[in-house]
């Protein structure tokens, strides 16, 4: 056979990893130019999943960009302070829509810009900021809702009620039944991340499918369905209060209940519960894998977080569910009947009663 000819990128006899070099070397990638963090991750089942997985996968970097909540309140406050500046050295001012003769109405009815970066303005945020904290409207409401779902919280009420209703579904409808109790935990403020999220990761591991899988529903859960409810929850009188506030800049008498929401938040309720339920058994699952358990931490695992509820808690619920019962009856018997003592006084109507004002 001829000889074969020499090439000088081409060595004689089989390649030979470089002595001077260590294993690790030879077969270590070559490096970015770029730091890795600055690219959007790279997915190799996306390529086979189509674009919507790539549109997630980016949408997942995107939102790994964004700095902490406290950062972000922090930079809206410092963007109101620079935005009042701007808006004070143009001069800018608008009609005031409230009737004349209302309180906190200038003579020539307009709202002027104040510049919160003078001297002026640092002292009017110094003066005003417990003014501005405690004269909030829904405040009283939700400090009033919040003890109640406190002592509630504490005595293991809430917990062992959202328990009891997502230990006892049926494994084909565990998920629906994580996200509608992360949508009904809002009745109890953040309860719901606390108890239900790291409980779903748990019921998930034990039914063999992906733990994460599990939180995320949870999340979804009580984070998109935070303001939806078939209760009123300590959201309504919030949303409520916010809602009247602006009212009153037109007409200064307007009242917002804080069952104003309920239809819309009820309706919203099966809708948040039926799309949580579709994207974490189509996208989120399928985009999770297998989950392998033995990369798991064994230290973090609770034995005790599928027990069913002992004895005196199913008793405690019992005796609780009576105690709702008669409440609510009697309050049925203070607002149903015509006449009822919570009516409204003077039109004999549930709006703008007392029942709803209280």
């Amino acid at each position: 056979m001829p000889d074969r000819p020499e090439h000088p990128l081409v060595p004689d006899g089989p390649l030979q990893p470089d002595a001077s070099r260590s294993p690790h070397e030879v077969n270590a990638p070559e490096e970015f130019p770029h730091d890795p963090d600055d690219r959007p991750p790279h997915d190799p089942a996306s390529e086979s999943r189509g674009w919507f997985a790539k549109f997630l996968a980016f949408v997942e970097w995107l939102g790994n960009l964004l700095p902490h909540p406290v950062t972000l309140f922090a930079l809206f406050a410092l963007g109101v302070v620079v935005i009042s500046g701007i808006a004070g050295w143009m001069d800018l001012a608008v009609e005031d829509p409230r009737p004349v003769g209302a309180p906190g109405r200038a003579e020539d009815g307009m709202i002027r810009a104040v510049s919160l970066m003078t001297g002026e303005g640092l002292r009017l945020i110094v003066t005003t900021l417990v003014t501005n904290f405690t004269g909030f409207v829904p405040l009283g409401t939700v400090l009033v809702a919040l003890l109640g779902v406190g002592v509630a919280e504490y005595s293991g009420l809430l917990s062992a009620l959202i328990r009891g209703i997502v230990l006892k579904a049926p494994k084909s409808l565990v998920t629906l039944a994580i996200v509608f109790s992360g949508v009904l935990s809002n009745t109890a403020s953040e309860m719901g991340y606390v108890v239900l999220v790291p409980l779903a990761g748990v019921i998930f591991l034990a039914l063999g499918r992906h733990p994460l899988a599990g939180m995320a529903a949870a999340f979804a859960g009580v984070s998109g369905g935070y303001s939806a409810n078939l209760l009123i929850g300590t959201v309504d009188p919030l949303l409520a209060g916010i809602t009247e506030e602006a009212a009153q800049l037109i007409d200064p008498g307007y009242t917002v209940h804080a069952a104003v929401n309920w239809y819309f938040m009820m309706v919203s309720t099966f809708l948040i519960t039926g799309v949580g339920t579709w994207v974490t058994a189509k996208i989120v699952e399928p985009r999770l894998g297998t989950y392998d358990a033995t990369n798991a931490d064994p230290s973090v695992h609770d034995d005790h977080a599928m027990d069913p509820l002992t004895a005196k808690e199913v008793s405690g619920l019992k005796w609780a569910g009576v105690a709702a019962l008669a409440v609510f009856g009697v309050l049925a018997l203070l607002v149903v009947p015509e006449g009822g003592l919570l009516r409204n006084p003077e039109t004999g109507e549930v709006l703008n009663s007392p029942f709803l004002r209280g």
